[in-house]
């Protein structure tokens, strides 16, 4: 492997117990976990399916199981298990299902699915505010993330709201297993808690894997922790690749001490840092060394590079955040018109997602081409996935989550109470909700108001279902529209008229696509159009984003994994970065690895920003520059505003830079 430095090297090699790889950033982590599957395979004559190697988004799973494919080959990687967490939990759901006590075909819940149910279940209880619903979500998440039960959190309630929280959690679960759905956490959560209930099933598993890689070790939550200690068993056959400096999820579970609690669960661990960066400047790396120096840490690494010392860091200071947009979006024009470069090597990294709005408008000013990472798809919007879920239950009636998204959207007076009731009716007799709601014996569960509710609503979509079998299914899904009267209902949710009217805009825009889909395809019915569009889901969810030659807008969170030659850190002030709450709950430790994130992006040159005035909460405020700038480097800084002007060299330089790439334009 002569393509490795020594540390990597020794990394793939060495198989003979637990070992921990801290590896900096750019220091070719997927590389090292890649190679040293392709050594297990050839070297340690390991079959491909007794390997497995799990991380966080589905992309770098694709990425790293195409890498390993481009070295082994399609025979040789057979059987071969690389996926994200939640992809790994689902697998050893589908095979053991019945051993939670679910049924085949259970659905998983997204967020969306979640908020529908907990928002029913607040509707139940009349002193409860609706609002809480988002909240409660959250809290759930991160019990389940924890590791907590509902009776747990039931018994470890401090206040009235924690109590109320857990009693939602608690009724909410009941109510999941009714509906035969897992949710996203519960891919997780519920491994862990088959595995500890059913030893058959761990030891099916941990025959299956005969070694375990983990990427991003630092992200792991209590959960996701417990099922790789579960799978690993006695023999603790693991390579886990993390960088503590880089964790910046807390506020989804993740605990960059579990890099330190392996130490603890397995004394034999073997440590071997990768420090050597492959992607930025000595000057960059050397402020990235010394602001994270001041946070904690149970493992020290110091990162270099042989690239050269490269550029100064400029940080610049604005007079407002119009001004701030204004010069970095300035500084980038000019930049790129003087060097020759692409828009795609420009990226500009911010705190928060209304960050980018203003610096989208100067970027269209000057139409500069640009790309806003992490917004919400078309797919993803409420009301779009509220018709989808009309259509796909008028194409498969079986279908349980799109029943139970809209069997009381809008209202029809059909509580969670019903639902659960039926739902545990239809677990029994392994039935559909849809199908269970026209038995005799529901009348042993439910009231005949409740029943009929459910029926009047099932016969009207086994009615629509006919009629666009038979006839055009385009004008049963707008009659359809029309009928439940879904606009005056989004005019009710939405705390603004102009908001109703931009979502009832996309539900037209996705019956016009319904409509140019059934023209292009004559002769189609509505299950195989709806299947067109839920591929055209799936694949827009999944999709990398096009290399196209665009800057580069995205928060910090965002930005992890990935890097850019020319990066601009803007809004890098007390407040923003830093964030006011972290300031609040003394929570810096994670804002100073986030600074740490962005400032690692950079490959060859970082500007830093901030303004001097901001609008916040509706009043102009004065702005004071991040305590995080104090600890960077003062030699490696070039500081430019708030009183400081650029010595007189290297404002010449600039100027002669200009001048140049004036005449080879002239030219």
């Amino acid at each position: 492997m002569p393509d490795l430095n020594p540390q990597q090297q020794a990394a793939v090699e060495y198989i003979d117990g637990p070992l921990l790889v801290l590896a900096g950033a750019g220091s070719g982590k997927t590389r090292v976990i890649t190679q040293k599957i392709a050594y297990l395979i050839r070297e340690c004559q390991i079959r491909a399916s007794h390997i497995t190697a799990v991380t966080f988004t589905n992309k770098a799973a694709r990425e790293m199981k195409g890498r390993v494919s481009d070295i082994l080959g399609a025979a040789e990687t057979r059987g071969l298990i690389v996926s994200t967490f939640h992809n790994l939990g689902l697998r050893i759901l589908g095979k053991h299902y019945k051993k939670l006590g679910y049924k085949a075909g259970f659905s998983i819940f997204d967020s969306s699915d979640t908020l529908t149910l907990i928002k029913g279940l607040y509707q139940q209880d009349s002193v409860s505010n609706v609002d809480d619903a988002e909240d409660a979500r959250w809290r759930i998440s991160r019990w389940k993330n924890d590791f907590v039960s509902p009776q747990q959190a039931l018994s470890h309630a401090e206040n009235d709201l924690d109590m109320r929280y857990a009693l939602i959690y608690e009724r909410y679960q009941r109510q999941l297993k009714a509906y035969n759905a897992f949710d996203f956490d519960d891919l997780i959560l519920q491994p862990v808690i088959l595995f500890q209930q059913h030893p058959d099933a761990l030891e099916h598993w941990q025959k299956r894997m005969h070694y375990l890689l983990v990427d991003e070790y630092q992200d792991t939550n209590a959960s996701q922790y417990q099922l790789v200690k579960l799978l690993l068993g006695l023999r603790a056959r693991l390579t886990a690749v993390g960088d503590d400096d880089q964790s910046v999820y807390a506020w989804r579970g993740a605990r960059p001490e579990n890099l330190a609690l392996l130490k603890e669960d397995y004394p034999s661990l073997k440590l071997i840092k990768l420090e050597q960066n492959y992607r930025s400047t000595s000057r960059i790396l050397k402020c990235a060394n010394q602001l994270i120096s001041n946070n904690p840490h149970a493992f020290e690494k110091q990162l270099w590079s042989d690239l050269g010392i490269g550029e100064s860091i400029r940080v610049i200071e604005c007079l407002s955040a119009e001004a701030e947009a204004e010069r970095v979006v300035s500084e980038l024009h000019s930049h790129k018109f003087q060097k020759r470069t692409k828009y795609s090597d420009y990226a500009i990294l911010y705190r928060g997602n209304f960050q980018s709005r203003i610096f989208e408008s100067y970027l269209r000013e000057l139409q500069i081409p640009y790309v806003v990472s992490g917004g919400q798809s078309f797919f993803e919007r409420g009301e779009v996935k509220d018709i989808m879920a009309y259509l796909r239950l008028l194409a498969n009636p079986d279908d349980d989550t799109a029943f139970l998204r809209i069997v009381n959207t809008p209202r029809r007076e059909i509580g969670a109470s019903t639902l659960e009731k039926l739902g545990e009716y239809a677990t029994r007799r392994e039935q559909s909700l849809f199908a269970a709601s026209f038995e005799l014996g529901l009348t042993e569960v439910l009231n005949e108001r409740a029943i009929n509710k459910l029926q009047n609503f099932s016969n009207w979509i086994t009615l629509l279902s006919d009629n666009a079998e038979r006839g055009d299914p385009v004008k049963v899904a707008r009659d359809m529209v029309d009928e439940i009267g879904y606009e005056d209902w989004l005019k009710d949710q939405c705390s603004d008229l102009k908001i109703a009217e931009r979502r009832m805009e996309n539900v037209y825009e996705l019956l016009d696509w319904l409509s140019r889909l059934y023209k292009d395809e004559k002769g189609e019915n509505l299950g195989e159009l709806v299947a067109h569009m839920s591929l055209m889901d799936i694949l827009e969810r999944n999709k990398e984003e096009e290399k196209s030659d665009a800057v580069n807008l995205m928060t910090l969170h965002a930005a992890k994994g990935l890097e850019y030659p020319y990066v601009f850190m803007v809004g890098v002030e007390e407040e923003s970065l830093p964030h006011r709450t972290s300031i609040m709950e003394d929570n810096l430790e994670e804002e100073r690895r986030l600074a740490y994130v962005g400032i690692t992006r950079a490959q060859r040159q970082l500007i830093i920003t901030h303004a001097k005035n901001r609008r916040r909460y509706g009043e102009d405020v004065e702005c004071e520059p991040s305590r995080f700038l104090a600890e960077l480097p003062e030699d490696d800084i070039e500081w430019e505003g708030g009183g400081r002007q650029l010595d007189e060299e290297t404002s010449k330089a600039r100027a002669r830079d200009h001048l140049a790439a004036m005449r080879d334009m002239l030219a």
